[in-house]
């Protein structure tokens, strides 16, 4: 059995075989849908897991409840790689209750056909649970990311269970750094909800926290403020690095090489911090990630069919969709006839809130020359200005 505490054990599950999150996201080492059980006088379990792992919950909480029924199962979020269990687990011990909000008990119904409301505990902002030494704080976090969504604080062991907040995409035992695979996570799931996330963080501030459980990804246990912080930044929609994110969308290749020389262009200029990516063979997930990572952006983008070049648009709209803003941006075109690109680039742009775009505009026909390399130079001292 794991064990996040003395009294509180893990009963998840990692999911290597999963390729897409949320049918969309690759997940290259997997995710884990992670779950608990806080055992008191009183048990709580918080939360269940995807189907795809519904196999694997049964042994391992026989295991942890050694014997007993628990008492209460915590409705953190019911998106069903987290709820997926609610109707199995309230049929099997017919005296537990479900701890829901009242959002999330209207949801029930559309979940699952039987009707369990008689053995809800509804909980609003505030109020507290007590299992015997443990306490049990719920606090309410609408869209992050769901409405429904709520928190909960556990205050004898100071542990925030923060639903989908401080998740990442790998299973608990991917051999990767937490940083990139959990901004990808957020930027592209929560990523919208920026104002929301600032909301919760500010109650997290009132609180001392000693560990913070997400629904995904490892226990936070040591340095916290490192966490926190990153999510200030991120739901503040400020970049982490005052580096170029330089972003291309090419036919031929004619457009990559001028996307690869407007970057080594910006690096001669002194930026330090220049990343290139080719958003044809790189998922946009990651590339909406590096657009939130960086103060600066440059897209360069061929024409086609009168318009944008399908994955400069489709990276575009996805910014759209994550309320993309605050940051500096330049644009490269590409158009052997009837160039277009840049003319619909600035225009999707503006529909950005506080996104600055350079004045100036590099337009390639066909291939680079001396002369769009020396446009670029001037586009590269702008955006760096």
């Amino acid at each position: 059995m794991n064990k996040i505490t003395n009294d509180i054990y893990f009963i998840g599950a990692n999911d290597r075989d999963i390729d897409l999150f949320e049918n969309q996201y690759p997940v290259e080492n997997g995710v884990s849908y992670n779950s608990s059980v806080i055992t008191d006088e009183k048990l709580a379990v918080m939360d269940t897991i995807d189907c795809r792992k519904s196999e694997e919950l049964p042994e391992i909480v026989e295991e942890v409840l050694d014997g007993r029924e628990p008492d209460y199962l915590i409705i953190s979020h019911l998106e069903p790689d987290h709820s997926a269990n609610i109707e199995s687990a309230m049929n099997k011990y017919p005296s537990m209750k479900a701890v829901v909000n009242a959002k999330s008990k209207a949801f029930l119904p559309q979940f699952f056909k039987t009707d369990f409301s008689d053995r809800t505990i509804v909980v609003k902002e505030g109020d507290e649970l007590s299992l015997g030494s443990h306490t049990l704080v719920f606090c309410m976090a609408p869209m992050v990311h769901w409405p429904e969504v709520m928190v909960e604080y556990e205050k004898s062991e100071k542990i925030l269970f923060s639903a989908d907040a401080f998740g990442k995409f790998g299973t608990l035992d991917a051999d990767e750094d937490w940083l990139d695979e959990a901004r990808r996570y957020y930027t592209n799931i929560v990523g919208k909800y920026g104002v929301q996330v600032q909301a919760l963080l500010k109650k997290a501030a009132a609180l001392d926290i000693e560990k913070i459980c997400p629904l995904h990804g490892p226990v936070l246990d040591k340095d916290l403020e490192f966490y926190i912080e990153k999510y200030k930044l991120w739901s503040a929609y400020e970049p982490e690095s005052d580096g170029v994110l330089v972003a291309y969308a090419s036919l031929h290749g004619n457009t990559a090489a001028a996307a690869q020389k407007f970057a080594e262009i910006l690096k001669d200029k002194g930026a330090s911090d220049v990343k290139v990516i080719d958003l044809s063979r790189r998922g946009v997930s990651y590339a909406v990630a590096d657009a939130f990572k960086y103060g600066k952006i440059a897209l360069a983008a061929s024409t086609y069919d009168a318009g944008i070049f399908a994955p400069m648009d489709d990276f575009l709209n996805h910014l759209k969709s994550k309320n993309f803003q605050n940051k500096k941006t330049a644009l490269i075109e590409n158009g052997t006839w009837a160039p277009m690109t840049a003319k619909l680039m600035r225009e999707k742009c503006a529909e950005f809130k506080n996104v600055e775009v350079c004045e100036n505009t590099v337009t390639i026909r066909t291939t680079p020359t001396d002369e769009t390399v020396e446009q670029m130079k001037e586009l590269a001292g702008e955006l760096l200005a």
